[in-house]
């Protein structure tokens, strides 16, 4: 994205009267918001608002999809190392994906079946006393880099990572800022995966990318820069959409565990399918839908994020990406399988047998569906880190990076993941322990949450009517001939 002073200028110049307006309300505690939030992140979020509320102008998808997907380039404090992995000879692991998702789906589901593709991805670590703006060394090659890359490593964790944007945004070139964060907190390396993005690469194109990178992780294919990565040092990490992609991937894990069947042929040979380390989540999206009440009441208080209400008759501009061919009712999937757990895992009543998860959450849109996943996730056994911050916006950590919670949170992951690596992975009874914590926004005071049944009163039946209004109402929208896909997703 162009992020030069003029192209800033540009954007800022006509919304100096409105910043203005937001500064003056800060200063003089008129705002409901003055009280928890500094003036940088009282101007950030409210010209986030500003930008993506109901008067702003759409864009088209390819248009907005080609600028959050550029490489800015490599700079600073991490390791970049780009990977492209062969495709399989074999069709096994697509064939079993399939399966799972026919065995965990109502009958009424349709989907596409996505084609095996060449795996994309970067590794990424923190690269020491190096200057902020410092170019990345000339000349190295790819294994170079990573060799340069582990050798700053100082524990055993690898971090698989899928980036956040709503399933259709953003690349693993522009999340290199957050992978340098991760890398010094854990001491790790991070294999950063560039999956498919919808509308072109429906469900479950993404899905298979993101299990091929776990068995790539396991089983480095021909070419591949690392050795083998045992399952226990393995936590699966995302932000947002990142975060759908986790625990789908988790819930996909599970359903072949119970399939009583886990192997898989890879790469010419017979392979387990073990469970990772652990799972640590950052605003995690998990009901497609849109349906819970927080999606709601959150955006009038602390998030920037529209919900939607409030772009109800937006439409996409036609473009190359948009309206899919064949036209479907949601830009990830077929609107008839909105509520399947592999494409909404807040719909997946069965996490027994889960790893240790982290989550990180503001008092944002996602609140809710990440509580209800949470409460049902402990009752089942899995033990869960809730770190809750007050006031906090969607991935505020990522996009307020002088808040003072933001090295919070960052430190509360990479403890987390050197605790779950530690463990021994796959919810052993090692030093992860299930508890919740409330962070005050600005004197960032701690308390205790009870993540059994403190976090949210909102039962499973419910939950599954909120998504079933929800999902009725993407669909009437589609037969109207309508674009619920506009209104399903933020506008970024």
């Amino acid at each position: 994205m162009d992020a030069s002073p003029s192209a800033l200028l540009k954007l800022l110049l006509p919304k100096t009267p409105f910043l203005m307006k937001t500064a003056l309300w800060h200063g003089l505690s008129m705002s409901p918001t003055s009280s928890k939030w500094d003036l940088r992140t009282a101007i950030t979020v409210n010209m986030l608002r500003e930008m993506m509320g109901p008067n702003s102008t759409p864009t088209p998808i390819s248009k907005i999809q080609a600028l959050t997907t550029k490489d800015p380039g490599v700079k600073g404090k991490v390791w970049s190392s780009k990977v492209k992995l062969d495709v399989p000879e074999e069709d096994d692991v697509r064939q079993l994906m399939f399966k799972a998702i026919k065995d965990m789906g109502t009958g009424e589901e349709t989907w596409t079946e996505c084609e095996n593709r060449a795996l994309e991805a970067e590794w990424n670590g923190y690269r020491a006393n190096v200057k902020n703006d410092e170019p990345e060394p000339a000349g190295l090659s790819g294994k170079e880099k990573y060799d340069a890359l582990v050798k700053e490593t100082s524990s055993k964790v690898t971090i698989l990572y899928f980036h956040g944007g709503a399933m259709y945004l953003m690349d693993p070139a522009t999340y290199r800022p957050t992978m340098s964060k991760l890398g010094r907190e854990t001491g790790g390396r991070i294999f950063n995966v560039r999956y498919r993005l919808s509308p072109k690469n429906p469900f479950p194109a993404a899905l298979l990318d993101c299990f091929t990178a776990y068995l790539s992780l396991l089983y480095p294919p021909p070419g591949a820069p690392h050795a083998p990565v045992p399952a226990e040092e393995i936590v699966f990490a995302g932000d947002s959409a990142g975060g759908t992609c986790c625990t789908a991937l988790l819930q996909l894990l599970l359903q072949i565990h119970r399939s009583g069947s886990t192997t898989v042929k890879f790469n010419g040979r017979e392979v387990d399918i073990p469970l990772p380390a652990g799972l640590a989540l950052t605003s995690p999206w998990l009901d497609i839908t849109r349906s819970l009440p927080s999606i709601e009441s959150a955006a009038k208080t602390y998030d920037y994020l529209p919900p939607p209400s409030a772009t109800e008759h937006r439409q996409f501009p036609k473009c190359e990406a948009w309206p899919a061919k064949p036209p479907r009712a949601d830009l990830y999937c077929d609107g008839s399988a909105l509520m399947h757990p592999l494409v909404s895992p807040l719909a997946a009543q069965d996490w027994i047998k889960s790893p240790p998860i982290f989550i990180s959450v503001g008092e944002e849109m996602l609140s809710d569906e990440d509580a209800v996943f949470a409460q049902r996730c402990v009752a089942q056994g899995v033990k869960l880190v809730w770190r809750e911050f007050e006031a906090m916006p969607h991935c505020f950590a990522m996009l307020l990076e002088n808040n003072n919670g933001s090295p919070i949170h960052y430190k509360e992951v990479g403890e987390f993941c050197k605790k779950a690596v530690g463990n021994g992975g796959s919810g052993g009874s090692g030093s992860v322990e299930t508890n919740g914590v409330y962070i005050k926004a600005k004197s960032l005071e701690r308390s205790d949450v009870d993540v059994a049944s403190g976090l949210t009163q909102i039962k499973d039946g419910e939950v599954e009517a909120y998504m079933k209004k929800g999902k009725e109402r993407i669909e009437r929208k589609f037969a109207r001939g309508e674009d619920p896909g506009a209104e399903t997703r933020p506008m970024l």
